[in-house]
């Protein structure tokens, strides 16, 4: 399979999840609104949007040197993790089921990019534009400490520290994702986890803005934890990145927050 048929895979999925729940949670006069802001304010719009794509695009530039760079400047603290964890993510493979394996798989693909998606169809349907705002420099704000911790820190992960103990679910379950995973990331990017910040992020905004989207936090909440536990369990990322991923992504939603 193709690195550009499996994006469209994962793509796919996530933009009918977003479609289905952009109908189910905004409604027609939501997604009117998405249309008339684009009509009437379209610099206001896309210029968070575009400041998020950006962003990515640097991010994804800087990421071909960044493993060099890190090789010469970086702290390799894998056997730092290894030694405060030991077999923790081992253990908790031990409840992995078929079902668990391939719902987490999906998640962890699917649902991440989800998550990372709605959040700004739902906050361009509305006239206040300062949730859209704090979403795109929150989630523009963990690619950028994430970008820098990474040249600054070496780690592998468990998958890749412990090849006999920790089992790489999500290669075992859909092997053809590794021609997209290794695109967009490398072996010693584990610390901390963005796919863990990234949805701690969507969370808190989720939970920050309930009362004009009361439903959203019943799905994003869910599935962000799903994703943060994804990351452990098919043996991506050790407790100590996901850990670090949630302060991460707790203080991107102050800082977003607080900048306004």
């Amino acid at each position: 399979m193709s690195l550009l048929l499996v994006t469209a895979v994962v793509v796919g999925g996530a933009a009918l999840a977003t479609a289905v729940t952009a109908v189910a949670l905004l409604g027609r006069d939501g997604l009117a609104g998405v249309v008339d802001n684009l009509r009437s304010r379209p610099r206001e719009v896309l210029q968070w949007i575009g400041l998020l794509f950006a962003v990515l695009g640097v991010n994804k530039a800087l990421r071909t040197v960044s493993p060099e760079v890190s090789e010469v400047i970086g702290w390799n603290i894998t056997g730092a993790i290894h030694g405060i964890e030991g077999s923790f993510v081992a253990d908790l493979q031990s409840l992995a089921t078929p079902w668990l394996t391939a719902y987490l798989a999906t998640v962890y693909l699917c649902g991440y990019v989800f998550l990372l998606s709605f959040p700004f169809v739902a906050y361009a349907s509305i006239e206040d534009l300062r949730p859209l705002k704090r979403a795109s420099i929150g989630v523009a704000l963990n690619y950028v400490i994430g970008l820098l911790l990474y040249t600054l820190f070496v780690s592998y992960g468990p998958r890749n520290m412990l090849p006999t103990e920790v089992e790489p679910l999500l290669y075992a379950t859909y092997p053809q994702t590794q021609i997209l995973t290794s695109q967009v990331n490398t072996n010693t990017n584990v610390f901390p986890s963005l796919h863990t910040s990234l949805s701690v992020t969507i969370a808190l905004f989720a939970w920050e803005t309930r009362e004009r989207f009361p439903r959203w936090p019943l799905v994003a909440i869910p599935i962000a934890a799903s994703v943060v536990f994804s990351t452990m369990y098919l043996g991506i990322h050790w407790a100590t990145d996901v850990v670090a991923g949630c302060l991460l992504g707790a203080f991107c939603v102050w800082f977003a927050t607080r900048l306004r």
